[in-house]
């Protein structure tokens, strides 16, 4: 064995507990020192690489309050078992609970010229046993046991790597126990992700973004931040105030500006800080008052909610590589719901060609500085684009996401299934074969009559009615998140198309499909003997 091997397995042997901040970072960064060395065995598929897969959702707002929707949001990553095409990689991927045999069945299934019992024997899964609503990284660093066990099922440590959803300090600790770097950034540069760290970037570089306030923690804040803002644009008439750290739209609320005292007059302050404690949130499952003391304790931002003739929300994924490199990815326009439309429910890709490129060249500004700055692997910015009486599109850089997102899953599914790639220039996405394809996902098909259905209702009629992706033609459905469909009345799914209407049809088709199904289930009712 290598000094460098040597070195690599020799650190997980000390306990992480006898390590302070300081210690810990120290021993991430050497970790990620040998980053640039793993990315370059990856791409040659050499006998002894791995991969292990830790769908943890370190976030402090989320949507995932069951510990059955925390399984199914990390069974949402089970794409990445597509990676086994790769006939050489090992994957070992961990959950709160056990995944059933028949999604991982499922799954295998879609793999393109691999044998699936093949690819199956390279896959070891891993469950803590733990199904609390918490993130799995706390889960696992609770278990150092567990995390030994994970460490033997990697063949070579200076051949893998960590994939996370996004990265925090537990993250970090996890890599740090396990002896293996992440493929992620810093949780040190989490600021710049940050609401008020996003706005700081977009002025730095001349990104058009929305006018408003950064760095807030009071009330006060948002008064003096919404009265420079009339100052600035009198004509405001709603306003967003935002959670530094809030997704998915969860950490939104709407502000009602229309109708107040002139800007500058002396009751103008009074009128502003009344609004507030009259917010609408998006999420409906948090009140005012709670939204406020989150805000006090994180911070956020306040901003002009931008409106024209027609608007749209689309988004540009990117992935920065350990030499430094910036990769444009894809382009998704947003599928957004919700109380006042700002909620995520799903995507279509690629964006309107119409504004397409106009977002694409700001984005990729702010992915070569956050490439400069060291920011490692995949990110998004969103936008809002606005359409004037003239027809002329205008965006607004909105967010920056230092973390997979709603649109990641999707588009590596249909990247991994097509071997396909994104044209910046046109646009459009070409399979190998230089095929257009086109998708449509969600993560929120969600109606109470799909309770009556199960996991094998589903399959069944995946399998009865054509919903499966067809190889052959490249074309077709992949459902996710399958697991709560019965407890939750919940399931994603990919439709992929060969043309944006055929696309539509196929995801419009599924739904209808779907619900249809669960009446008839819902209609034979319980037996009686």
């Amino acid at each position: 064995m290598t000094a460098h091997v040597a070195h690599r397995a020799a650190t997980p042997q000390r306990l992480l507990s006898d390590l302070d901040e300081q210690a810990r970072y120290r021993a991430f960064d050497d970790l990620q020192r040998h980053m640039p060395g793993v990315w370059d065995a990856w791409r040659r598929d050499l006998d002894d690489e791995s991969v292990v897969v830790v769908p943890s959702i370190s976030l402090e707002h989320t949507t995932a309050d069951s510990g059955t929707l925390v399984q199914a949001m990390e069974e949402r990553a089970l794409f990445q078992v597509l990676l086994l095409r790769q006939p050489r990689l090992r994957m070992v991927f961990v959950t709160s609970m056990p995944v059933s045999e028949v999604l991982l069945e499922y799954y295998l299934g879609l793999l393109p010229g691999v044998i699936p019992s093949h690819a199956r024997a390279r896959l070891t899964m891993v469950s803590v046993g733990d199904a609390t609503p918490t993130s799995l990284s706390a889960k696992l660093l609770a278990r150092p046991r567990l995390l030994r066990q994970i460490r033997d099922h990697v063949p070579n440590p200076s051949r893998s790597h960590l994939i996370f959803y996004n990265v925090t300090d537990l993250e970090r600790d996890v890599a740090v126990s396990l002896g293996l770097p992440l493929y992620g950034p810093d949780p040190r540069q989490a600021g710049l992700g940050s609401k008020s760290g996003c706005r700081r970037t977009f002025e730095q570089l001349g990104v058009a973004y929305p006018v408003g306030a950064e760095d807030l923690h009071s009330v006060d804040d948002i008064v003096n931040g919404v009265r420079e803002m009339r100052r600035r644009r009198g004509s405001l008439k709603e306003a967003i105030v935002k959670l530094n750290d809030g997704v998915s739209g969860s950490g939104n609320a709407m502000l009602d500006l229309r109708d107040l005292p002139d800007p500058g007059s002396a009751d103008e302050p009074g009128s502003i800080a009344q609004r507030i404690r009259h917010l609408q949130p998006e999420s409906d499952t948090i009140t005012v008052p709670d939204f406020l003391d989150a805000f006090d304790r994180g911070g956020g931002i306040v901003e002009e909610r931008i409106t024209g003739v027609r608007l749209t929300s689309p988004s540009v994924q990117m992935r920065a590589a350990p030499d430094g490199t910036v990769e444009l990815l894809s382009t998704h326009d947003q599928l957004l719901g919700g109380p006042t439309g700002q909620a995520y429910l799903g995507c279509v890709f690629p964006a309107d060609p119409a504004y397409a490129r106009l977002i694409t060249e700001p984005a990729m500004a702010v992915g070569r500085h956050l490439a400069g700055l060291g920011v490692l692997g995949r990110f998004a910015v969103d936008f809002v684009v606005v359409q004037d009486e003239d027809g002329t599109w205008t965006p607004y850089a909105i967010e920056l996401n230092l973390r997979k997102g709603g649109t990641t899953h999707p588009f590596l599914t249909l990247q991994f299934l097509t071997n396909g790639g994104y044209d910046g220039e046109t646009g459009t996405y070409r399979t190998a074969g230089g095929v257009p394809k086109y998708l449509v996902a969600t993560d929120h098909l969600e109606d109470e009559r799909l309770k009556a259905l199960s996991v094998a209702d589903l399959f069944d009629l995946v399998a009865t009615r054509g919903l499966h992706f067809d190889q052959s033609h490249e074309r077709g459905i992949v459902f996710h998140m399958i697991s709560c469909l019965t407890e939750c009345g919940r399931v994603g799914m990919t439709a992929v198309g060969d043309t944006p209407e055929d696309t539509w049809a196929l995801y419009q088709r599924a739904q209808v499909l779907l619900l249809e199904e669960a009446e008839r289930a819902a209609a034979d009712g319980p037996l009686i003997t």
